[in-house]
């Protein structure tokens, strides 16, 4: 691949990205199908382990998933209508004008947004759709929450990459290309023990910028405070984001 800025925060823990990040609603995929103007293809960039791939794969003939990241690639489960490639969101390997969807899962604030967005308006068709969305801080109770806030914004506060800012405003700040539609409202559910909280809170970025700098595990400092709260560790408790969704269309 040509030189390009790759912002890498996640090729050393792709193996939890896979395992612990949660999956995105199926009635999203279905509203994305039903508002693109075809089904043909559809562009995943910055598929990551291929969480959104996989869901696109039942709505659309052909999916282009692609990651600057060989690591992430690596962890992708194979898929018969699934093509992956390692790219860089503004040099994908795609005619112009071939693709009906594109998609951005919780990744848009790491790109240059402008030579992707001009990337997007290439391979895009007439009427094509991109979507992009970005998810925030979990809820499971409040007195679990709190403490997750804290951790959040204190312990691993000033080891959050600054784009971190665009997640949490929900993108509205991002300058979007094309004609916006107003989305639906679309949330994340799932049920979690209290190992696969810890394995997600292990993915977050600034945490593996705080166990870089300090030498030190920050979940060392809360995993005590989020046991007791939690009680039996094998207990399933249901956990929910609000997902942050912008859609637009080109127009021409």
């Amino acid at each position: 691949m040509k030189n390009s800025t790759f912002k890498d925060h996640f090729s050393s823990n792709s193996e939890g990205y896979n395992n612990f990040r949660p999956d995105y609603p199926d009635t999203l995929f279905h509203y994305l199908s039903a508002i693109s103007p075809r089904t043909n293809s559809a562009w995943d960039c910055a598929t990551g382990s291929g969480q959104s791939a996989r869901k696109l794969a039942h709505h659309f003939k052909q999916i282009i998933a692609t990651d600057a990241s060989v690591h992430q690639l690596q962890n992708t489960p194979k898929h018969a209508n699934i093509i992956y490639a390692l790219a860089y969101a503004d040099q994908a390997p795609i005619k112009k004008d071939a693709i009906d969807l594109i998609t951005v899962a919780q990744a848009l604030h790491w790109f240059d947004m402008e030579p992707f967005f001009a990337e997007a308006e290439r391979v895009l068709r007439k009427k094509g759709i991109l979507a992009v969305w970005t998810y925030n801080l979990l809820s499971i109770t409040p007195e679990l929450d709190e403490i997750i806030i804290v951790f959040y914004r204190e312990t691993v506060g000033p080891f959050w990459p600054p784009e971190r800012q665009y997640v949490e405003n929900g993108y509205r700040e991002i300058t979007f290309p094309f004609t916006q539609i107003a989305a639906p409202d679309f949330h994340m559910q799932a049920q979690w023990s209290f190992a696969h909280l810890i394995g997600y809170l292990n993915t977050w970025s600034a945490v593996k910028c705080y166990k870089e700098r300090k030498c030190q595990d920050p979940l060392d400092l809360v995993k005590e405070d989020l046991y007791r709260v939690w009680g039996d560790p094998n207990v399933f408790r249901e956990v929910t984001w609000p997902l942050s969704l912008r859609v637009g269309r080109k127009n021409s």
